[in-house]
């Protein structure tokens, strides 16, 4: 009789070498090891083969290889992504189906969303041919982001949205925005809807915000007398924040996740690029004793950082969909890119300190920049102070402490 362990292994085996003939066939060589275009890239300025390559992948379904093939998926099974994932890391080659389409709403939207909503939204996505942002924070509405007060009142046949949002990343580039608006103003939690709007609705204007890393990947949106059509609605009317808190749960993930990445732009290890800058010692070790150290430490708590992203991520496909340890994941991970920034800048000394100009290599105007933006992570998603409330409270059980208080009071 056979095993059905050895079928399955056999079955993946199988797909494995389907998986490398079709990237040896398709994949552009000239992009091994480059990481994916960002989500601040305009329009057009993807290279040929960086477009050529985010076709291939949306026509395989492979951006997004374990979404329903019916919505531009791949249908994998968890298995097979990870084959996947490791054969696409052996050759260098990375996926060019991504932002926040992929990260956060497109899931939300296969669980959420109705028929209709996922057939016309979830295809572009999985193909690459939209953009998508998130309308959340607001100037008031930050960390208690439930008093938002962006609204939406029903006009009988369309939603009239009026209202501001902020640090709304890439809604200057684009097509379409998440959004929470009230649409009850006498309640908090339970006043809030998810709607979906089109960018290019009259009355929608984005700002790009000018960030101290010399980019501006955020900007505050204005929504004036916009007008939305019905069915735009994604769930019930005033349960937005059910859907926002799940949504929320995999921006984290996908956060954390980045962490693996976060040294990206500066493309040489850490101990090389010590060994360069400040010498070896005559056993070939980091000269600096007291930076060697760190570096191993930190070099230790990245690699412990990615193996238990990977086993969450496995456990968040078993359990279908992410739990609130993406918060856990969501502070380790700033907390990495912040001190692998913080280390490489400090390696290179003055010379990581370069804005521009010829005495700054590539390398070392990217450590500058990437130092800037890595103060972003502990904020952007959530705050690290909202993950330990998180944490406290779904995780560890412990009692809200204002509550408790006025419980004392």
């Amino acid at each position: 009789m056979t095993d059905p362990m050895t079928e399955r292994s056999a079955d993946l085996d199988g797909f494995r070498q389907t998986v490398r003939s079709w990237l040896a066939e398709n994949f552009p060589a000239a992009l091994a090891h480059r990481p994916a275009p960002g989500p601040g890239v305009e329009e057009g300025a993807e290279t040929d083969d960086a477009r050529l390559w985010k076709t291939r992948m949306g026509e395989k379904g492979w951006g997004v290889p374990t979404w329903p093939a019916r919505y531009g998926g791949g249908e994998l099974s968890p298995a097979q992504a990870r084959v996947l994932a490791e054969e696409m890391k052996a050759i260098g080659a990375q996926n060019p189906i991504g932002g926040m389409g992929v990260m956060m709403f497109g899931p939300t939207l296969l669980e959420y969303g109705n028929e209709d909503q996922k057939a016309r939204h979830l295809p572009p996505i999985a193909r690459g041919e939209l953009r998508w942002c998130q309308g959340f924070s607001e100037p008031g509405a930050g960390s208690d982001l439930a008093s938002l007060s962006t609204r939406a009142q029903d006009r009988g046949d369309h939603w009239l949205v009026n209202g501001q949002k902020i640090w709304t990343s890439g809604a200057h580039l684009a097509d379409w925005c998440f959004c929470l608006v009230r649409t009850d103003t006498s309640k908090k939690h339970e006043g809030i809807s998810f709607l979906l709007i089109d960018m290019k609705s009259p009355g929608v204007e984005a700002r790009p915000i000018l960030l101290i890393a010399g980019n501006s990947p955020f900007c505050e949106t204005f929504f004036t007398d916009v007008k939305v059509p019905k069915e735009n609605l994604v769930g019930p009317l005033n349960g937005g924040w059910t859907i926002a808190k799940r949504l929320l749960q995999h921006e984290r993930s996908g956060l954390a996740g980045a962490a693996g990445a976060q040294r990206a732009q500066v493309k040489v290890p850490l101990p090389q690029l010590a060994k360069a800058y400040l010498g070896a010692d005559e056993a070939g070790r980091i000269a600096d004793l007291d930076l060697r150290q760190r570096i191993i430490n930190y070099e230790m708590d990245l690699k412990a950082f990615q193996q238990t992203a990977e086993r969450a991520a496995l456990e968040a496909r078993s359990n279908r969909g992410p739990s609130a340890a993406t918060s856990i994941m969501k502070n380790a991970g700033s907390f990495l890119r912040r001190d692998g920034a913080e280390l490489t800048v400090e390696i290179m000394g003055w010379q990581g300190l370069g804005w521009s100009g010829e005495a700054f290599s590539d390398d070392e105007l990217a450590a500058t920049r990437t130092l800037g933006s890595s103060k972003a992570g502990t904020i952007a998603g959530g705050s690290q102070e909202v993950q330990y409330n998180i944490i406290a409270k779904r995780i560890l059980g412990l009692p809200d402490p204002i509550s408790a208080a006025a419980r004392q009071g």
